[in-house]
């Protein structure tokens, strides 16, 4: 059986599915050539899309029409689960959840590391304003807020009412043994939907890779103090970046 979070087809798309497929099957059995058995593999395919509830194209488009997500999920992230992209990364930091939290707690520290993030402003204890980078140069900006907290443990935002770009994400701090395993939780609905992040992904702007990539240089960053030289935006004779970790403390 597969797992819940495996399942990205919605039940709706499930049945259509199972009852094309099925159609598709017995047509391309009853004509009896070799391009009816192609037929009837494809349709069989898509029965099994059905069945399973698995699609995918959908999983390398980082897409989920299943709209079946946990209360954990509901309340730290804002963006419609079947209507939006979902990334999610992990990376394990040698450093106590404490000095992760507070440095992602300052969101002005994320453009450090974050290559498509131009620019974040912190309003007050809540609230940000953020610039970023898209794909062919493109850039959006919105406001955002924190909807969720619990100092050490998570933090957790979205950008507010009227933004031209929804998203919104979450980072998740968990104690191991070798450090502190930090999850990244991002959803958002790109300029065009699934095939704006389609076309994107084109242009090497594939979001998964992306947060990965951040991830890795978020690691060095904690770890070593700096970038290698040619992740940095600054030359690489300029001085080593000094990072703040000054939380500003929950309301």
């Amino acid at each position: 059986m597969r797992l819940e979070h495996d399942v990205n087809v919605n039940i709706p798309e499930r049945w259509i599915s199972i009852v094309a497929g099925s159609a598709m099957a017995a047509y391309g059995l009853a004509r009896r050539r070799v391009s009816g058995m192609a037929l009837a593999g494809l349709g069989s395919a898509i029965v099994w899309r059905g069945v399973s509830g698995h699609c995918q194209l959908y999983q390398v488009l980082g897409v989920s029409t299943n709209g079946r997500e946990t209360a954990d999920d509901d309340r730290q992230v804002s963006v419609p689960y079947g209507k939006g992209i979902r990334v999610e990364k992990s990376v394990t930091v040698n450093a106590p959840p404490e000095r992760l939290y507070a440095f992602w707690r300052n969101f002005e520290n994320l453009p450090h590391f974050m290559d498509h993030l131009e620019m974040v402003h912190v309003i007050d204890s809540k609230r940000s304003q953020w610039r970023t980078k898209g794909p062919a140069g493109i850039k959006a900006e919105w406001e955002a807020e924190i909807i969720n907290e619990v100092p050490n443990e998570l933090i957790g935002w979205r950008s507010v009412d009227g933004s031209n770009v929804h998203n919104a994400g979450s980072v998740h701090f968990k104690p191991s043994a070798r450090g502190t395993e930090v999850r990244v939780v991002l959803r958002y609905d790109p300029p065009g939907g699934v095939l704006g992040a389609a076309f994107a992904k084109l242009f090497g702007e594939d979001p998964g890779h992306q947060v990965k990539e951040e991830l890795r240089r978020f690691k060095q960053l904690v770890e070593t103090g700096e970038i290698a030289s040619c992740a940095l935006r600054s030359p690489p004779s300029a001085a080593p970046i000094s990072i703040s970790t000054t939380a500003t403390s929950p309301r």
